[in-house]
C-alpha cells in the first residue's frame, strides 16, 4: 500500500473518532462549564462556585459522596480480587467471566427493583433471617443496602481489569519466588500484587468515579437517607431548575474524577518497582 493511500485510510478512520469525541465528550463538558457561570435568572456570576465552597451542605454532600464511593470501591475490591485470582486458576475462566458479566446486560432500574423485593419486609432476606431465628429487620433504605447493591452492580467492572492483569502475569516470577523460599503470603505481597497493581488501579477508576455521582440507587435503595452530589445535581436540574448550580456541582465532579484518574494512573514500570524493594 502506498504512503498516500495509507494516510488517507488512517484519516478516514480518525475522523469519526474525533467527531465522536468532540460531540459527546468535549462539547458537553464545555457546555457544562459555560452553564456553571450563570444563575437561575440567566445572569453571569461567580456566585455558584462561591455558594458551593462556602456552604456546609454542599461540602457535607461532597464528603458523603467521597466516603460512600470509597466504601463501595473497597467492598468491590475485597470481593473482586480473590474472585479474579480464583478465575485464573479454573479450567474454564471465560465461562465464569461470562456469568459475571451477564448481570450488566440487565437494566439498572430492573436490578434496583429486584433488590427492593429482596430487602423488603416480606422479601427473601428477611424470610431467611426469620428462619434462623433472628427475625425480620429493616434492611431496605439503609446505608448497608445502598453499599451492598452498589457494590454488586460494580463488581464486573472491577473483576475484568484485575483478571486481565493476573492472566498476563508471567508464572516464572511466581515460581522463582517460591524456589527462593518465599511463603505464599510473601509471594503474593512482593510479586503477584505489585505486578497486578495496574489492573487494580484500572478497576478503582472504573468503580470509584461512577460511584461519586450515584443518584438512582440513593433514592430507590437508600430511601433518600444517603445524600450525594449526584442527588443534588438531579434536584437542581429537575426540581429547582437551577441549572447553573447543577452545572457547578457537575464541574466539581469532573475535576474530582480527573484527580482520581491522575492519582490511580501509572505505568507498568511503577508496578515492577515492587520487585526491587
Amino acid at each position: 500500500m502506498q504512503p498516500k493511500q495509507r494516510l488517507s485510510r488512517n484519516t478516514a478512520y480518525f475522523i469519526p473518532y474525533m467527531l465522536w469525541i468532540i460531540l459527546f465528550v468535549i462539547a458537553p463538558v464545555l457546555l457544562l462549564i459555560y452553564q456553571s457561570f450563570f444563575n437561575i435568572n440567566g445572569q453571569f456570576t461567580l456566585g455558584n462556585y462561591q455558594t458551593y465552597f462556602s456552604s456546609n451542605t454542599y461540602l457535607m454532600m461532597t464528603l458523603n459522596s467521597v466516603w460512600y464511593a470509597f466504601l463501595i470501591t473497597l467492598a468491590t475490591l475485597l470481593i473482586s480480587y480473590p474472585t479474579a485470582y480464583l478465575l485464573n486458576e479454573t479450567k474454564h475462566p471465560q465461562l465464569w467471566l461470562l456469568l459475571i458479566i451477564m448481570p450488566t446486560w440487565i437494566n439498572l432500574l430492573l436490578k434496583a427493583y429486584a433488590f427492593i423485593g429482596i430487602f423488603s419486609q416480606a422479601g427473601i432476606a428477611n424470610q431467611f433471617l426469620s428462619f434462623i431465628g433472628i427475625g425480620p429487620k429493616q434492611l431496605l433504605f439503609t446505608n448497608f443496602s445502598f453499599i451492598f447493591v452498589a457494590a454488586y452492580i460494580q463488581i464486573p467492572f472491577m473483576v475484568l481489569p484485575i483478571y486481565n492483569s493476573i492472566s498476563e502475569l508471567n508464572p516464572s516470577y511466581v515460581n522463582a519466588s517460591r524456589d527462593l523460599g518465599a511463603t505464599n503470603w510473601q509471594t503474593f505481597n512482593r510479586v503477584i500484587f505489585p505486578l497486578t497493581l495496574p489492573g487494580v488501579k484500572a478497576g478503582i477508576q472504573a468503580v470509584f468515579i461512577p460511584s461519586l455521582s450515584l443518584f438512582m440507587l440513593t433514592r430507590l435503595i437508600g430511601g433518600n437517607k444517603v445524600i450525594t452530589l449526584g442527588t443534588a445535581i438531579e434536584e437542581h436540574f429537575l426540581t429547582t431548575m437551577n441549572w447553573g448550580m447543577g452545572s457547578t456541582i457537575g464541574v466539581v465532579l469532573i475535576i474530582a474524577m480527573v484527580i482520581i484518574m491522575w492519582l490511580t494512573g501509572s505505568s507498568k514500570k511503577r508496578a515492577r518497582k515492587g520487585l526491587t524493594k
